[in-house]
């Protein structure tokens, strides 16, 4: 059974920083995408970052673009987001998903559909 766990939330201003890391255990396969979503209060949950953990190969939606960096880790699915410049719209829980295949569509996210998911950690950002 894939189990993901997040953590690295929290609570900064305006301008500040956070990174977030997801460690996918029981993954089946040598390789596959891991994803971070968000979803803020009374709002759908959207596709932030997304990344092939062997080609490396990053997506980012445009509202992130510059500011959040998405990597692997050393260990077999583990990915990191490093969320820059963070902005009050940024506010949300963040999930992390994992996936055998992702990239992006008209602009979103995905891939992560049929995937595995975190329980979230909490990110606030005030002004």
């Amino acid at each position: 059974q894939v189990q993901l766990v997040e953590s690295g939330g929290g609570s900064v201003q305006a301008g500040g920083s956070l990174r977030l890391s997801c460690t996918a255990s029981g993954w089946m396969y040598s390789s596959g995408c891991m994803g971070w979503f968000r979803q803020a209060l009374g709002k759908e949950r959207e596709g932030v970052a997304a990344i092939h953990t062997v080609g490396k190969v990053p997506y980012y939606i445009d509202s992130v673009k510059g500011r959040f960096t998405i990597s692997p880790g050393n260990a077999k699915m583990t990915v990191y987001l490093q969320m820059n410049a963070l902005k009050p719209e940024d506010t949300g829980m963040y999930y992390c998903a994992a996936s055998l295949s992702c990239g992006l569509a008209a602009g979103a996210i995905s891939g992560f559909a049929s995937g595995h998911w975190g329980q979230g950690t909490q990110v606030t950002v005030s002004s």
